[in-house]
């Protein structure tokens, strides 16, 4: 391409490449006159043959300039970095395969863009662009950092993914605070080795998946502090070894899943001071070291099975947490309940653990045939399981009473006169209640009536005393 075949507005880019020198169109006549106007051939050029001087490195910096035609560096070798920031393009860039040194198309407007499988050998700056159409950089490797904070993407076509990130390895952080998107983001086997930032974002694709990321590979945080997500996010499988921050996030797709996290290895999750999630929460199979989950922003829906969580918090009493563990579908997960009852034992509530336990076998007693539900009932009304084992001494002192002031006042007469010991109402009644224990007064005397119907009532409430206090003790002691 010959310089004298060039306008007055490429002859000054033309000129500037070979020293990295800025152009800056802003302040030439219309946004869409041909003072501004760029061939996107003559970009095209400049990257892949322009002119050098010695000594000065060569550079692309443009400002405020309409690109015209297409941009296509398909499988194209540039070492120099290109800046065409305050742009607009008439059409998509093409970089597909490209290998390419940095770039930046800060607060420009694209119809699109496609770099899928480039290698960017620094980092690729979208900062407040405005595209209105998908971006392809799967299978992309860049060696900085992606920068989206401020972006605007829409799709024309909402079949097609929005931002197609899949397969991605990005060597640094991949920014996007304060992203803005209608469709959907695709994360997919992507590989960050810095941070993921979404604070302040608003991604939007209500009914549908909004943001898939199964098995993402987060080196640090994958960060969505105030996110709003209209649509289901897809975390399954994805190991963020830092924390998955979304306090005072508000994730809702009612009538579907708002958030799947589940089979990931996560370091800390943080769900706490946002709004009541409006969707499912799926956490099965999902290893979490530090769970911080405030019950006010759980779902109506909650999957916990298989759940693993080292530490849980805030501190909550064991009345606000156990509602979580029963909203997974209808269904008993003893897992759920042993996991809960560790969390509260290794802060030293054993008082909030014994109440995880106690409801567990009431939810278990539900599964159970009828006799099995009837002596649960029993060991719960006795004992309460085994985990509280004061009630059993209230029992037994109530009944002691009654017998003691019945037999008080009518002595049962002696089996054997001559050979009976003087009768004592309060050993005779212990007599009965206590089945192992005998203080000779049981089988000295023979009560008649209805005082022998209820010294029959005491026997076998002693009994069930005895069973239920040995059954719950040797549970207790089971789970120490």
């Amino acid at each position: 391409m010959e310089i004298n075949d060039l306008t007055p507005a490429e002859q000054r880019l033309w000129r500037a490449f070979a020293t990295g020198a800025a152009v800056d169109f802003r302040t030439q006549g219309e946004e869409d006159g041909p003072e501004r106007s760029v061939r996107a051939a003559v970009l095209r050029a400049l990257l892949l043959n322009g002119p050098r001087e010695p000594g000065e490195i060569a550079a692309l910096k443009v400002v405020g300039a309409r690109v015209t035609g297409l941009l296509d560096l398909r499988q194209a070798v540039v070492d120099s970095m290109f800046r065409l920031v305050h742009c607009r393009f008439d059409e998509a860039p093409r970089l597909v395969g490209a290998q390419l040194s940095y770039i930046s198309l800060r607060d420009s407007e694209l119809p699109g863009l496609d770099a899928s499988h480039a290698r960017i050998d620094g980092g690729l700056r979208l900062t407040r662009c405005r595209v209105r159409g998908p971006v392809h950089l799967s299978r992309a490797q860049i060696s900085g950092a992606l920068y989206l904070d401020g972006a605007e993407v829409t799709a024309t076509d909402p079949a097609q993914p929005i931002l197609q990130l899949n397969q991605v390895s990005i060597d640094d952080d991949l920014c996007a605070r304060g992203l803005r998107t209608q469709g959907l983001i695709r994360l997919d086997g992507a590989s960050v080795t810095g941070s993921i930032d979404l604070e302040d974002a608003e991604l939007s694709n209500p009914g549908a998946q909004v943001l898939s990321a199964e098995s993402l590979d987060v080196g640090a945080n994958l960060l969505g502090r105030r996110l709003r997500a209209h649509g289901r996010i897809d975390l399954r499988g994805s190991r963020v070894p830092g924390r998955v921050d979304l306090l005072r996030s508000r994730l809702s797709n009612p009538g579907g899943t708002a958030l799947r996290a589940s089979s990931c290895v996560i370091g800390e999750l943080w769900l706490r001071d946002g709004d009541p999630i409006q969707g499912r929460l799926n956490l099965r199979r999902a290893e979490v070291g530090q769970l911080q989950l405030e019950p006010e922003m759980l779902p109506d829906q909650v999957r916990l099975l298989d759940l693993t969580y080292t530490f849980l918090t805030p501190h909550e009493p064991a009345e606000r947490r156990l509602p979580m563990l029963e909203r997974d579908d209808g269904a008993f997960d003893p897992h759920a309940y042993e996991q809960l009852t560790a969390a509260y034992r290794r802060t030293g509530d054993d008082r909030a653990a014994r109440m995880v336990q106690l409801a567990k076998q009431r939810r278990h007693r539900g599964t159970l045939p009828w006799y099995g539900r009837a002596w649960g009932h029993l060991q719960d009304a006795a004992v309460g399981y085994g985990f509280r084992p004061l009630r059993a001494a209230g029992w037994l002192l109530s009944l002691l009473a009654v017998g003691s002031i019945v037999y008080a006042g009518h002595h049962p007469p002696p089996l054997k006169a001559g050979e009976a010991p003087d009768f004592n109402p309060v050993f005779y009644s212990l007599d009965l209640l206590l089945p192992v224990i005998s203080f000779g007064q049981e089988s000295a005397f023979a009560p008649r009536d209805w005082y022998q119907s209820l010294s029959y009532v005491l026997i076998v409430t002693g009994w069930i005393l005895a069973s239920t206090v040995v059954a719950g003790v040797t549970r207790t002691v089971s789970r120490q």
